[in-house]
């Protein structure tokens, strides 16, 4: 029986990667990640030959969410082709494959929050920035903000070695989550974390944005930074509904799936891997010195550079 699945999902890969839209949004997504790590290159470039940008707190959370996005997109591309071209892995590499992107999933959103969290400080409290807004408080809140996305994956696991056999994790199995969800428990702890995820860092996005617009409108010598920290915001808020467009994947897949055989391929790049690729045009174009730096990389433009030439 088992041999016999295995076949049919060896078959099953074989016609779709025969499949000429299949091979269209392979090079597509390929292509597409090529140039995020592109770009990214060169706003870790820009981050770290700016010396007054590795002091900065949003910039060191910027390039924190960025490289986590890479961290998340290399994983999610491995665990797509091994899944996809029918490669089977040892249970305890697949397991730990599927749950570091599972946290790095939840670390963009939270990152969101705490960049809006800081630019609230920075346009409510001005004068408490420098001292609650630290380089140290950044990193800080960077490995808070790892900790409790590993929290959820921790629970996952005590569940999971407790509903199983003890020759589980000796055998082979393909890199799906799929392969580890075994009990209900495990699925109530997964809807429970992203539901309550999603909606605290949205609130936390539309308080932050009202709180910002307040000061804009009662302060017109502030008015043009909170103005502009609230369009930041505005921004932040876009970034965090594309990532929850990730959660039509499993709706998608359940009730569509068999009708249209391409649907985990077309899941895969609309909805987990091209949010993540625009992130870095989305911020890196608005910012003044990221700018510089893509116009030199990419029009060849000189980079003048202008101390503390940032946007807020």
């Amino acid at each position: 029986m088992v041999n016999s699945t295995v076949m049919n999902t060896a078959m099953k890969a074989a016609l779709l990667h025969s499949d000429p839209l299949y091979l269209v949004l392979i090079s597509l997504m390929l292509s597409c990640f090529c140039l995020f790590i592109f770009f990214m290159a060169i706003i870790l470039w820009a981050f770290f030959s700016t010396s007054h940008m590795e002091e900065e707190p949003r910039y060191i959370l910027f390039v924190h969410m960025l490289i986590n996005d890479a961290v998340y997109l290399v994983l999610g591309l491995f665990v797509f082709f091994v899944t996809a071209y029918v490669i089977y892995f040892p249970v305890p590499v697949c397991y730990i494959l599927v749950m570091v992107t599972s946290t790095s999933f939840k670390v963009t959103p939270y990152t969101l929050a705490v960049m809006c969290l800081e630019r609230y400080v920075a346009i409510c409290f001005p004068l408490r920035h420098a001292e609650v807004c630290t380089r140290q408080k950044s990193y800080l809140a960077i490995a808070m903000i790892w900790i409790i996305g590993l929290i959820p994956n921790v629970a996952d696991f005590i569940i999971l070695c407790s509903s199983v056999k003890q020759d589980f994790f000796y055998h082979y199995c393909l890199c799906v989550r799929s392969e580890f969800v075994l009990t209900e428990a495990q699925n109530t702890i997964r809807s429970l974390v992203h539901a309550t995820t999603f909606s605290l860092v949205g609130l936390i996005i539309v308080f932050t944005y009202i709180k910002i617009m307040l000061v804009a409108v009662k302060l017109d010598s502030g008015k043009a930074s909170a103005s502009k920290a609230g369009r930041t915001v505005i921004m932040h808020a876009c970034q965090l509904l594309l990532c929850m467009t990730a959660f039509t994947y499993t709706l998608t897949e359940a009730y569509l799936r068999k009708y249209l055989y391409m649907l985990p391929v077309i899941n895969f790049f609309f909805f987990m891997c091209l949010p993540r690729f625009i992130s870095p045009l989305i911020y890196g174009i608005r910012d003044e010195v990221f700018s510089k730096y893509l116009k030199r990389f990419v029009l060849c433009k000189p980079v003048r550079t202008a101390p503390n030439s940032v946007t807020s």
